[in-house]
């Protein structure tokens, strides 16, 4: 089967904007670039499933129950599962809440995540905002039951709500520990320059990683791991909080080899970031973005503000980065254990060699996709690339010997 190399356009680049960052008339100073050279590319991106569309997917994966089906979700309210085949023309559409979902401007179903009983249980939980207070974010469980291939949308359990300011920078992302507990990412509500300086505001939920305890008794929501930094504190502060100082991290992912929690935190005017999360820490924003000072009168030169472990200016790069995870496939044996993510804007995927304390880029950006919404793997633990604008998937081959 002849396979489809992707192209980038302008127009594809265009098709994501909302989801990159706040548009800016001033300049962008590329003094420190560091990711500005450009060396040749050992992969390149092919459709993966040359058959399938979607209207703008925003996450791909996998259920861990021992079948082959995989799934993304459109962001209008949607979640589709179909066969990890690549002649699959087929998808069902395995749960549909279109009608409870707002998906204007960054809003919209945008995050799920599988119990990891659910071959069990049937429980998987999904990150949207509902139409019905209008733009406010949802956590909610929904259930398959028993013999059944889809989700009974009835079934749902809303586990948590908060209110959200504005349009943009919801985060979105949902995802299981090794603890097992149910991390959940949070934008700063939006607007630009975080106007409520809500990142750094501890009493509450957004610009956030939350973490709960789904394994409770069904007539609880939740609960807060004992763990947690804030529990049990007397001061107003949000239990549910894991760390804090973010903007809009998008998309994280939790490495199941380290378990290190790697977000990718879109920047505002000049920097995009890379941020390794550990419980507890402040990772900066509005005080600082990425390395650069952001806000001086919220003291840029304090102790205990967590650096982020990779970043790069805004410029030919890109200006929006989309976080991706750790490759643990076969597939593609020079990545395995390399951080892997790219760029919204700019279409560029590079790949990071972490040593456990400092980040170094692995020499190649390893081929370009547009509008890219989301990194994802399947239960073989291979990695693919969601197009938002052109509601396709891709995957990365590596590049024949030009030998």
């Amino acid at each position: 089967m002849k396979k489809i190399i992707i192209l980038i356009t302008a127009s594809v680049v265009s098709a994501f904007l909302g989801f990159s960052c706040d548009s800016s008339s001033d300049p962008i100073d590329k003094s420190d670039d560091s990711t500005s050279n450009p060396v040749a590319a050992e992969y390149q991106a092919v459709v993966a499933f040359p058959n399938l569309n979607f209207s703008n997917p925003v996450e791909f994966t996998h259920a861990s129950d021992g079948t082959n089906k995989v799934y993304v979700i459109e962001q209008r309210g949607v979640v589709r599962s179909f066969d990890n085949v690549s002649t699959t023309s087929q998808t069902t559409v395995f749960l549909d809440i279109d009608a409870r979902v707002d998906a204007g401007g960054e809003m919209g179903l945008l995050g799920l995540a599988f119990h990891p009983d659910f071959k069990t249980n049937g429980y998987f939980y999904v990150n949207y905002n509902r139409n019905s207070p209008s733009r406010q974010t949802v956590i909610s469980r929904f259930k398959v039951n028993s013999g059944s291939q889809v989700a009974d949308a009835n079934s749902e359990k809303i586990l948590l709500t908060f209110e959200q300011p504005f349009t943009n920078h919801k985060g979105g992302k949902l995802a299981f520990g090794a603890d097992g507990y149910l991390y959940i990412a949070t934008g700063d509500g939006g607007s630009g320059g975080d106007p409520q300086n809500n990142s750094q505001n501890r009493r509450n939920l957004l610009g956030k990683i939350l973490r709960i305890d789904v394994n409770v008794a069904e007539t609880e929501k939740y609960a807060i791991p004992k763990d947690n930094p804030y529990i049990g504190n007397t001061d107003g502060l949000m239990q549910e909080i894991y760390a804090y100082g973010l903007r809009n991290p998008w998309r994280f992912s939790i490495d199941a080899t380290t378990n290190n929690l790697w977000a990718g935190d879109v920047g505002q005017n000049e920097v995009e970031e890379i941020d390794i999360i550990s419980k507890g820490g402040n990772y900066g924003w509005k005080i600082k973005e990425g390395n650069d000072c952001f806000d001086a009168s919220g003291n840029c030169g304090q102790s205990g503000l967590v650096a982020p472990v990779w970043s790069y200016r805004q410029g030919t790069d890109g200006r929006s980065v989309t976080g991706g995870l750790v490759y643990r496939g076969k597939k593609l044996p020079d990545l395995v254990g390399k951080y892997v993510f790219g760029d919204y804007v700019s279409g560029k995927i590079w790949s990071l060699k972490y040593d456990g304390s400092k980040a170094t880029d692995s020499g190649d950006k390893i081929g370009n996709v547009g509008g890219i919404s989301a990194f994802g793997e399947d239960a073989d633990k291979e990695l693919y690339i969601l197009n938002y604008g052109a509601g396709k998937v891709y995957k990365l081959e590596k590049k024949a010997s030009s030998n």
